[in-house]
């Protein structure tokens, strides 16, 4: 299976854990080549978040992940739409997925 490219997002905040980056346009290697042990052969948010936190996240991860999701106050959008709607952590991620991160926490 070939790489996956998808553009991801970082905004209100989240960039900060990511270099101040706000645009990445990504390739995923191959799901197998990275997790070996992995049963289905296709890329999901789930593995996404992994991938996300070994290659770009920089700094304070428990500002951005709980657990295998992402932590209360960042919404995630796929395409546009609230990843509810597609399945959260089992979207199967698509080629050219536009994938943002939006944290709404703020300090005070």
């Amino acid at each position: 299976m070939a790489e996956l490219k998808i553009n991801l997002r970082f905004g209100g905040g989240a960039e900060l854990l990511f270099d101040k980056i706000k645009r990445r346009e990504i390739e995923l290697p191959p799901l197998k080549k990275c997790y070996p042990d992995l049963e289905q052969d296709s890329w999901r948010i789930r593995e996404l978040l992994i991938w996300i936190k070994d290659n770009l996240l920089r700094e304070r991860p428990e500002l951005f992940l709980q657990g295998d999701s992402v932590r209360p106050g960042i919404l995630v959008l796929i395409n546009d739409a609230d990843w509810e709607l597609l399945g959260e952590l089992d979207y199967q991620i698509q080629p050219g997925d536009t994938i943002m991160f939006i944290s709404t926490l703020h300090g005070g």
